[in-house]
């Protein structure tokens, strides 16, 4: 039966589980043999990532062609106005190409955030505010890139949910199993 782990992934891990000597890892998180991840979050990146022990599961989670959404709670650096948030919402010019149209909205700081190590830098003089942002696309670093577009610099990227599966009541480093319900393949239908 295969299973599938939600991980809320702290700043500063990378996503593997072999040591770098630089790093911590998932293996300081994860002592279960035989998961992997299904996808990647930057290690200044953090929240939900999901591990299976199932290789055909782990590609259809991270398989474009299925389209899983992605939820970010973005920290930027100023108020991004209605113009930037249409932006977002239409899709935005990257370097690499128009992005595909996103979810986006300004939304209240998280309840429950849990602290950052190191702490977020900020500014006195400039206000900070927090986004919502779903996409169904994962270019590299591709929410720090689109809110930079915007004029409205990334401070802190934590992912909500991937698909139906959520972050909610996971602190910094803890980890659950999850549903497999809320995606079908042909093994898992």
């Amino acid at each position: 039966m295969s299973r599938v782990l939600l991980f809320n992934k702290p700043f500063g891990v990378i996503c593997q589980f072999s040591r770098d000597g630089m790093h911590p890892t998932l293996a300081d998180y994860i002592a279960l043999p035989n998961f992997y991840p299904a996808g990647r979050l930057d290690t200044d990146s953090e929240g939900l990532l999901l591990l299976t022990d199932d290789g055909m599961l782990q590609h259809r989670i991270t398989d474009p062609k299925h389209k899983l959404s992605k939820t970010y709670w973005v920290q930027v650096e100023g108020v991004p106005d209605a113009a930037a948030l249409a932006q977002l919402q239409s899709g935005v010019q990257l370097k690499d190409g128009l992005t595909l149209p996103a979810k986006a909205r300004l939304m209240p700081e998280p309840e429950n955030l849990w602290p950052r190590t190191p702490p977020v830098r900020e500014r006195k003089a400039i206000p900070t505010s927090w986004l919502e942002l779903t996409i169904r696309e994962g270019r590299n670093r591709q929410v720090r890139r689109m809110t930079a577009a915007v004029g409205y610099p990334t401070l802190r990227l934590i992912r909500y949910a991937i698909g139906e599966w959520t972050l909610s009541g996971l602190r910094g480093g803890e980890w659950r199993e999850g549903a497999l319900d809320y995606i079908a393949t042909d093994q898992h239908r």
